[in-house]
C-alpha cells in the first residue's frame, strides 16, 4: 500500500534527515483529518505540543514531492536535510532540490515536500 506522508516546515529545518528515493524509512506521524476532510499524516521528530506522534510508516520512499506555495506539487529526486535547506550543512550538502532523472536544479524555496512510502501492508 502507498502512504503520503507530509515531511516539512520547521521541523525538518531543524534536525530533519535527508531523505532519497528508494531509501528504507520509518516515520513517525501526528495522524489528523485535513480542511478537506481527508486523513493526513505529518512526520515528527518533536510530536506536538498536546498530540503524540504516534502513527508510524515503515517502508520505501517511491515518490517526493516538492510543494508550492500556490499548492501545486512538483516532483524531485530527493529532499535535502533541514540544516542543507537552510544553508548551514557542514557534510557538503548544498541544499538544492533536483528534478529526478536529470538532476537539473529545480528552483524552489518551499521547505514542504510529499513522501510517497510504499508499505508492506
Amino acid at each position: 500500500m502507498d502512504v503520503v506522508v507530509e515531511v516539512g516546515g520547521w521541523e525538518h529545518e531543524c534536525c530533519g534527515e535527508a531523505i532519497e528515493r528508494n531509501q528504507l524509512v520509518d516515520f513517525h506521524c501526528i495522524r489528523f483529518t485535513g480542511p478537506d476532510g481527508r486523513l493526513r499524516l505529518v512526520e515528527s521528530h518533536h510530536g506536538g505540543l498536546s498530540v503524540a506522534a504516534d502513527e508510524r510508516v515503515q517502508g520505501r520512499v517511491i515518490e517526493i514531492q516538492v510543494v508550492e506555495e500556490d499548492g501545486t506539487a512538483q516532483p524531485i529526486h530527493r529532499v535535502p536535510s533541514g540544516p542543507a535547506l537552510c544553508g548551514y550543512d557542514d557534510d557538503g550538502d548544498d541544499g538544492h532540490l533536483e528534478a529526478p532523472w536529470t538532476g537539473d536544479v529545480v528552483a524552489s524555496s518551499s521547505v514542504e515536500f510529499l513522501i510517497t512510502v510504499r508499505t508492506a501492508q
